[in-house]
């Protein structure tokens, strides 16, 4: 039986990976941002379909249940398919840009997120347009999304941060995890666990909840653009501090330390 890679193995493995995500250019980085936002709306609409496909018969919990295995699919076909969305380049990139200890790679850094971030949230906005066509989904699969989207929405600020925080923290752990496998099985495995856990919280991803609050938008529930901005915000700030401090820094500092 193979043996599992020590920390230091996966971090430089990450740094290498980093490199190449720094290195890329913008068309190459807003690509793959744009076709991940394509890739997770199948897993928002698999959980809107799943739901409203148990609702009758079951309680709102079997429902909630359900829709998040589902929706882990979602984050496999990101994972598997080598697409990333914005959580993912915290950190790879990151170690990259330590270990260059150049000014310069920040700004490559602040674009790659910027990129990636702007683009997932285009790419899904394309494909949730395609998704809100009247009968392109199961008859009140619809409505389901819209409901979805108005949970969201009405969570707390404070909330909303710290769900946040356990969604950056959740994906980030998933981008450490996957320099330790070397299979696709694996990285799949791990893929849909994170996305199953995600979607049963339901955490805050900022690309995730963000597409959800669009497609109430487009489907008529009680949400707005406001809404959807100050998620974003909110969101956004949230896997921050849970991918790069509670994550990313302390395997830094875990490595240096064995160093």
């Amino acid at each position: 039986m193979a043996q599992a890679p020590s920390p230091e193995e996966i971090y430089a493995s990450a740094r290498s990976e980093g490199e190449r995500r720094l290195s890329a250019s913008a068309l190459e980085q807003a690509s793959t941002g744009f076709i991940a936002g394509v890739t997770i709306v199948f897993g928002i609409v698999a959980l809107g379909m799943t739901r409203e496909l148990v609702a009758a018969d079951y309680s709102a919990g079997v429902g909630e249940l359900v829709g998040a295995l589902a929706f882990g699919i979602g984050l496999v076909f990101v994972v598997v398919g080598r697409t990333e969305l914005f959580t993912e380049n915290f950190f790879d990139p990151v170690a990259a840009a330590v270990a260059r200890r150049r000014l310069t790679a920040a700004g490559q850094l602040a674009r790659l997120w910027a990129l990636v971030l702007v683009l997932n949230l285009v790419g899904g906005a394309v494909m949730a347009a395609v998704f809100t066509v009247r009968e392109t989904l199961p008859s009140g699969a619809h409505h389901t999304l819209a409901l979805v989207a108005e949970e969201i929405a009405a969570k707390d600020g404070l909330a909303t941060v710290t769900r946040g925080i356990a969604a950056g923290t959740l994906l980030t752990l998933l981008s450490y995890l996957l320099h330790a496998v070397d299979t696709a099985g694996s990285r799949a495995a791990l893929a849909y666990v994170a996305g199953f856990f995600l979607a049963l919280g339901p955490f805050d991803h900022v690309v995730v909840s963000g597409l959800h609050l669009l497609f109430g938008v487009w489907l008529g529930a009680d949400v707005g653009y406001a809404d959807l901005g100050l998620n974003v915000l909110l969101a956004g700030a949230g896997n921050l501090v849970g991918g790069l401090l509670l994550m990313t820094l302390t395997h830094a500092v875990q490595v240096k330390g064995a160093l």
